[in-house]
């Protein structure tokens, strides 16, 4: 008998009858600690302050967060761990709230109304498969991931019928792990033997994550003829369409599988990008405004998603002026942008290009050099990095509007921090022919080939220099920044120096600001992560 009167519940629903009713249930099994909440912004509140070990909250709070999206910022956040079970409650069962809830994997699925008996039931059934389970989840907790499978190992020998659960614990590790050829060769093996839906999408993910396209695409395939309600299936082969080339079946998949599962931000956002590579202005659109209405209450909301929207706005009027409804559409995403990241500046201007790139169109010159040379301003003093793409683009909007002195000024910017890459400057090539601009960082590129030729053969104090002065030709540059910082704790791990640490933390500041999204991330992180343990 499963014991409840040490155990922290939350019990979370916008009708305080029905969160008393829980509260009633609860205290008749034994339970002495319980909180309630009204909201998913008191949800995230009290998880902030305190740790449940059962979470029991409805999908359908009104106005703000639903329940999906709550469980999606607790993930995000880690504000509850692996030990604590997450109940999806609901009175709904609409398809694209149930697949939405799936989606995000909640312990349990609950159905109103129930009664204390079947609560009990379904609650005693849970807390004993998380105990049974507690050695792979205190390795999970302290992101022992060897542990992990120690752990999953050992459980399986006492209890071959969690086989099926410890399988997937046991793929997660391995490839946290890197371990990509134990992974494919269990997860084939599972799907041999019964293809289960998670061993399918997991091993076609990994198969496309490492270019094996044939094979990735053969598996999705395989799971939409047995699964043809899994969406993530239809995400995988529009990604595999996408590396091929071939955007216009890449949308019709994501379109299938929007319409599975609706309710999730970044799918709507990945169809409108899609949408938009293949002149579909009108899906783009459509696919946008879900997007950010999505978004507004999730941890996934991203003011690209608004920037999207404007600017599929402006090519859905084609040729033709943007209308008023239009424009107002435009103002309002725009506004709704700035009002949830007022501080960055970055954004702001962009908005403020967009708005001025539509309103140029639609003959209101006036307001749109106003709007422009605003714009201007604010990226005169930015600190941040933008992305190649995203500088390109202003750069772009910036001579289309007349600013051209900061369309050089972003190309200049954008040579310094990206032009070790042929891509980029490719792309700068296309926008200017001016040599002052194409050719500044030509002797900072040399220096860093020199630096990474002498590092390769282990001559790294001759690296370093090289590296040194590639950096002090271009302070913004990521990649030169980033090999001076490896180069300066190589030399630490054998001589530590407190002036060649802090010349090393130097170096990662000067990038800070550079994009998440950028693939050298990872690296200026793990760099950073060592620099300040010495």
């Amino acid at each position: 008998m499963i014991v409840y009167s040490n155990t922290r519940f939350l019990v979370v629903d916008d009708f305080s009858d029905f969160r008393s009713s829980v509260k009633a249930m609860l205290t008749q099994m034994g339970a002495q600690h319980i909180d309630l909440a009204a909201s998913g912004a008191e949800t995230v509140a009290l998880c902030n302050k305190s740790r449940y070990d059962i979470i029991l909250h409805d999908y359908n709070l009104g106005d703000g967060k639903n329940g999906q999206q709550v469980l999606e910022e607790l993930h995000q956040a880690k504000l509850i761990g692996p030990h604590c079970i997450f109940v999806m409650v609901t009175a709904e069962s609409s398809q694209a709230m149930v697949m939405a809830a799936l989606e995000y994997e909640p312990d349990a699925y609950l159905t109103k109304p129930f009664n204390r008996a079947s609560l009990q039931q379904r609650l005693d059934r849970l807390v004993e498969r998380k105990q049974l389970l507690a050695p792979i989840l205190d390795a999970l907790a302290a992101n022992n991931q060897a542990g992990v499978l120690q752990a999953c190992d050992s459980l399986l020998q006492r209890q071959p019928r969690l086989a099926p659960l410890c399988q997937r614990y046991r793929a997660k590790a391995l490839a946290a792990l890197g371990r990509s050829a134990d992974l494919e060769a269990m997860l084939q093996a599972i799907i041999d033997e019964r293809p289960l839906p998670w061993a399918l999408v997991m091993l076609a993910d990994h198969l496309l994550d490492n270019n094996d396209i044939d094979r990735a695409e053969a598996l999705y395939e395989q799971g939409v003829s047995l699964f043809p309600m899994l969406p993530t299936l239809y995400d995988g082969l529009a990604r595999a369409k996408q590396l091929r080339g071939e955007q216009l079946k890449a949308q019709v998949f994501l379109e299938q599988a929007v319409k599975i599962s609706p309710n999730n931000p970044q799918r709507q956002a990945e169809l409108g990008r899609v949408a938009r590579a293949n002149q579909d202005p009108d899906r783009a659109v459509r696919a946008f405004r879900q997007a950010v209405n999505l978004g507004r209450h999730s941890a996934f909301r991203d003011p690209e998603h608004h920037l999207n929207l404007a600017d599929s706005l402006c090519a859905q009027a084609g040729d033709a002026a943007p209308g008023p409804k239009v424009l107002l559409e435009i103002r309002q995403t725009m506004d709704d942008m700035h009002n949830g990241w007022r501080d960055n500046d970055g954004l702001a201007a962009r908005g403020e290009l967009l708005q001025a790139s539509a309103l140029k169109r639609a003959g209101k010159t006036a307001e749109a050099e106003q709007l422009a040379s605003s714009a201007a301003e604010r990226l005169s003093t930015l600190d941040d990095f933008f992305s190649a793409d995203t500088a390109l683009q202003v750069a772009a909007q910036l001579r289309a509007l007349g600013q051209n002195a900061q369309a050089d000024q972003m190309l200049s910017s954008c040579v310094e921090i990206y032009g070790d890459d042929p891509k980029v400057m490719a792309g700068i090539a296309e926008q200017t022919s001016d040599p002052d601009i194409l050719r500044s960082g030509d002797q900072a590129m040399e220096l860093n080939r020199q630096g990474m030729a002498l590092y390769q053969k282990k001559h790294f104090p001759e690296a370093l220099e090289a590296f040194r002065s590639a950096l002090a030709l271009q302070p913004r540059n990521i990649s030169y920044a980033l090999n001076t910082a490896q180069s300066l704790l190589r030399l630490l791990l054998s001589n530590p120096d407190e002036a060649l640490r802090e010349e090393c933390l130097d170096c990662l500041s000067r990038v800070r600001n550079m994009p998440a999204s950028d693939a050298r991330f990872e690296r200026y992180t793990k760099l950073r992560e060592k620099a300040e343990s010495l």
